[in-house]
């Protein structure tokens, strides 16, 4: 499993259509415990090859929307604002599709670098192109010396990617259409997940906000979180198969 670690923001925002037209391997984040309830969510994409870039950061940049801050500002122990988070619109290149995210390059870089990583794997895996990635939120737990601090998960996203191979100009760009499509109801759910009122790390002081976010972004301060990926060929095929229906039943309109 591959693995990168970092933090979320928190805020709030929507994505929508375009208008128009299991090896285990290196470990590069923290380690994660167990402790508290951790709530998972399994998210399922069918893409080309193409569309795996923009389809990751599209559900991974909508997620972190909704859980991460602005910079807090400290003025005593206890006492603190919040800066502004600012959001800007993404269109993708290839699946019509255009979605929200947290206006923030640093984090945009940390996400483009696994997803880059993860579809490099996928495509050099000589397998059936299928993979997952998961994007873990977790609170630091400090130990006592000489044991290191224990992180414990408490919210899971993972979706689960199948690439599709497809023959004709004529497949690809109802897959461009379809898969935009899914995304919508994909970023739909997401934001019906956020609205529930469910476990989230209490605001911290200032002496423990480092257990809680990551502080190390310049312009956003998402919750703790670390990103793996698995390559595997045991995902099963139900959504390949339904993607595969929907191109066909679409060209026998």
């Amino acid at each position: 499993m591959v693995e990168s670690s970092g933090s979320s923001p928190q805020g709030s925002g929507w994505s929508r259509p375009k208008r128009a037209s299991q090896p285990p391997a290196r470990l590069v984040g923290a380690a994660s415990g167990r402790g508290m309830n951790c709530r998972a969510e399994v998210l399922e994409v069918s893409v080309e090859g193409r569309q795996v870039e923009e389809a990751l950061l599209a559900v991974l940049h909508t997620v972190l929307l909704h859980r991460s801050t602005g910079k807090f500002h400290y003025k005593k122990e206890g006492t603190y604002s919040i800066g502004t988070v600012g959001t800007q619109d993404i269109d993708c290149d290839f699946i019509d599709f255009t979605y929200v995210r947290v206006s923030s390059e640093e984090l945009d870089r940390a996400l483009r670098k696994v997803v880059g990583e993860f579809k490099d794997a996928l495509r050099n895996s000589g397998g059936d192109g299928l993979g997952q990635m998961s994007l873990e939120f977790y609170q630091k737990k400090k130990s006592r010396w000489p044991f290191s601090d224990e992180c414990i998960p408490w919210e899971v996203w993972t979706v689960k990617v199948h690439v599709v191979a497809l023959a004709t100009e004529q497949e690809r760009q109802i897959c461009r259409e379809k898969v935009g499509e899914k995304l919508c109801e994909k970023v739909i759910n997401i934001v019906e997940v956020m609205n529930r009122h469910e476990y989230l790390p209490k605001m911290p002081t200032q002496s423990e906000v480092d257990n809680v976010f990551d502080t190390g972004l310049r312009d956003v301060q998402p919750y703790l979180y670390k990103i793996s990926f698995q390559i595997t060929d045991a995902l099963g095929t139900s959504v390949t198969t339904t993607m595969r229906r929907l191109i066909k039943d679409t060209l026998a309109l």
